[in-house]
């Protein structure tokens, strides 16, 4: 608002300077025409109607050239120069066309130099005491003295008027180099604006390409999980099927099959539209975990049991889906690979974190010559670990050829909301 203030004073100054000089002649020119008869002679009329003549001249010679003109331009000396002797000349044939020569005040600071701004007001000065002393020159020596009073008051108002006019071109200077800066600062603010702009898209894109590989990671895993550990179940009561020779055993085992392919098939619904686990829609983890570890131990034959420890807490859906998921992998790994006789799955709720431990007494492996993904078609211990790191837990891996293997999932404990 301040800023619209001073361009708004700019612009009527600007319209003071353009065309005040044209109003005061033209009010100097009416005055002195009404009193011509009075105070001119007839020679003195003629004079002056050829200097009131050139005077618009020089204003409109002025008007055309000062736009494109710099500030204290060689020819604002000129113009100031004409106009200051234009107005003691009209001043001299009669003292009412010193009203023209008061424009010498405003503008002197504005089209002289520091060095001859003061010498313009001096002379304006004189034109203006002459005029209000009797006229130039005096006539007697009482004139001269009143012409010397006027003129040191003139003096005197002239040196404020320069001062004053210093001060406000001093303070203009200043204003126009605060909006250069502020124009420089802007075109750089704009410059970074742009740059912050490109890097946002970049970032943008960068964002989207992970969220896409998150996506696709994260469908993979539940792919495993879900659609890949159901179809290697199903395999393996059919294969019970096959090799049963009582329909009773072979009727079970082919139910089990069929509940397997329409757990799975529901598990693959819910891993696509990104929900979690549909043993958790209607139970907390503990109890997810139980009926999970049964239903795997009567399908594996394989005896298994589940221990919670701790006061068991509601956590957040993701630690509950995660740790379930990791349970599940390492039940379908314990079946396939370690032919054990017994599993153990203990949840414990501890200060701060949530650990999920699956032990089983079978055959065992050397940890660090783990098959690579390629070879064990899954995801294993790598996508448990990543699970886990997700949530800033961890993995833990303990296991030895014929001394059975511990895996220990820790997450923080992050309650539900």
């Amino acid at each position: 608002m301040q800023a619209g203030r001073v361009s708004s004073a700019e612009e009527r100054w600007g319209k003071f300077f353009r065309w005040g000089p044209y109003g005061l002649l033209a009010l100097a020119g009416s005055i002195s025409a009404a009193t011509a008869p009075v105070l001119m002679t007839r020679d003195g009329m003629i004079a002056a109607g050829a200097l009131l003549l050139l005077a618009l001249g020089l204003q409109l010679w002025w008007g055309r050239l000062r736009p494109r003109l710099p500030e204290h331009a060689p020819a604002a000396r000129v113009y100031y120069v004409l106009r200051t002797v234009l107005a003691f000349a009209l001043s001299w044939l009669n003292p009412l066309f010193s009203i023209f020569a008061v424009m010498g005040y405003f503008d002197a600071v504005r089209l002289l130099p520091p060095r001859l701004a003061k010498a313009g007001l001096l002379a304006t000065a004189v034109t203006l005491a002459g005029a209000q002393s009797g006229g130039l020159p005096p006539r007697s020596m009482g004139g001269w003295l009143l012409f010397g009073a006027i003129f040191a008051v003139h003096a005197a108002l002239s040196t404020i008027f320069g001062n004053l006019g210093e001060r406000e071109a001093a303070e203009a200077r200043a204003k126009a180099a605060t909006m250069a800066e502020l124009e420089r600062t802007n075109a750089r603010l704009e410059q970074a604006l742009a740059e912050n702009a490109g890097l946002q898209a970049q970032l943008l894109l960068q964002a989207r390409e992970a969220g896409v590989d998150e996506e696709r990671r994260r469908l993979a895993a539940e792919i495993h999980d879900t659609i890949a550990q159901g179809l290697a179940g199903i395999i393996t009561q059919l294969q019970a099927v096959s090799a049963a020779e009582d329909g009773d055993v072979a009727h079970r085992h082919l139910e089990r099959a069929q509940a397997l392919a329409r757990q799975s098939l529901g598990e693959a619904r819910r891993s696509v539209h990104g929900l979690g686990p549909g043993a958790l829609e209607h139970d907390a983890l503990g109890e997810a975990l139980r009926k999970t570890v049964a239903e795997w131990s009567e399908r594996a034959g394989v005896r298994a049991e589940f221990t919670v420890t701790g006061t068991a807490e509601p956590l957040h859906d993701e630690i509950e889906a995660t740790l379930l998921r990791i349970a599940q992998e390492a039940l379908s790994n314990a079946a396939r690979h370690s032919k054990a006789e017994r599993v153990g799955v203990t949840l414990s709720y501890m200060d701060g974190e949530v650990t999920l431990d699956v032990r089983d007494d079978g055959c065992g492996f050397d940890p660090l010559h783990l098959p690579p993904r390629s070879e064990s078609g899954g995801f294993g211990l790598g996508g448990m670990r990543a699970r886990a790191e997700r949530l800033a837990g961890t993995v833990d891996l303990e296991s030895e050829p014929g001394g059975g293997t511990a895996i220990s999932a820790r997450v923080p404990l992050v309650r539900h909301d």
